[in-house]
């Protein structure tokens, strides 16, 4: 940024004047991150995954801190909202999810588990990372990882073919189609189980897929859940092109604000808006904007094409 303003201003800005800025405009947009917090617990739907970031330790010279940044999808609605915290423990996903009450879908990490325990919590698991083990194992043990992809080969068939259906149809549809070729996935784990090393790659692969099936079936019991949690991994992707640009966040609470923003552009691009017309508008109205009414300035479709009519 320092060298933009240079080119296009002919204007030497120091960092700690950009970052200046940015401390302020986090500040301004804080109630709408807060908001949209408030709008994806309501949802009754979530996907959740997390990522490390790097933070500068202010107490060991010359060392950073691994923190991680937790990140919840609202998946009807498009809002998604990225949370720092230090530690990649419960506690985190604990505090945010407290009072949520509704589908939470997961990777088969065992602090989910713990969050799944909650009342009102349903735990829905991955079919994406079950059907990885198959394909990093393939090398090992040709056969059986044929049959595992085959499996799923036809089981994301059946979601193609179902995609534009309403919640309900699919949920027909589903447990018309996928149901019975699931519940012959899962004779075929238990027979080949015994048959596999339990260390091997299969063995491990297998033990994965029936440990996982209590949650990955419950996709048949909901049309709106998808088949896996591919959609909050892929907004957790811009954080390794982060990682690589800035290296590591200044402080515990330079990572909170690089959440926030994280959670604005990748509502964004959710929404197919444009986030430099998003958030230019936005800082515009949100000083005087009515608390009551900050569901207009979420980064949707509605919002840009009531300002730019």
């Amino acid at each position: 940024m320092r060298q933009r303003f240079k080119r296009e201003y002919a204007w030497e800005v120091s960092s700690s004047t950009i970052n200046d800025w940015f401390v302020a405009v986090c500040t301004l947009l804080r109630p709408l991150y807060d908001h949209m917090r408030e709008k994806i617990l309501e949802s009754g739907y979530i996907q959740a995954d997390e990522s490390h970031i790097k933070v500068q330790d202010n107490k060991k010279e010359k060392t950073t801190h691994r923190g991680f940044q937790w990140v919840y999808h609202g998946v009807e609605e498009k809002l998604i909202l990225f949370h720092y915290r230090k530690g990649r423990g419960k506690h985190g996903p604990k505090e945010f999810l407290r009072d949520y009450q509704g589908w939470l879908q997961v990777d088969g990490y065992g602090v989910y588990d713990k969050i799944g325990a909650q009342k009102g919590i349903d735990l829905m698991g991955c079919h994406v990372h079950v059907r990885r083990k198959f394909y990093e194992a393939k090398e090992y043990d040709q056969k059986r990882a044929k049959h595992a992809l085959e499996v799923y080969r036809q089981l994301y068939d059946i979601e193609t073919q179902c995609r534009n259906m309403s919640s309900e149809q699919r949920h027909e549809y589903r447990n018309e189609h996928s149901r019975p070729i699931l519940e012959g996935f899962k004779k075929w784990l238990d027979e080949e189980a015994v048959r596999v090393l339990p260390k091997s790659p299969m063995g491990n692969a297998i033990r994965y897929a029936i440990r996982q099936w209590h949650k990955t079936i419950r996709v048949l019991e909901d049309g709106r859940l998808e088949m896996d949690n591919n959609l909050v991994e892929n907004k957790i992707r811009p954080l390794a092109l982060g990682r690589k640009n800035y290296l590591f966040a200044g402080s515990h609470d330079a990572a909170q604000r690089i959440a926030m923003m994280y959670s604005f552009f990748a509502t964004c691009k959710a929404n197919e808006v444009n986030p430099y017309e998003w958030l230019k508008v936005t800082l515009d109205k949100i000083p005087d904007h009515p608390v009551n009414r900050l569901n207009e300035l979420l980064p949707t479709k509605i919002a840009i094409k009531e300002e730019s009519a």
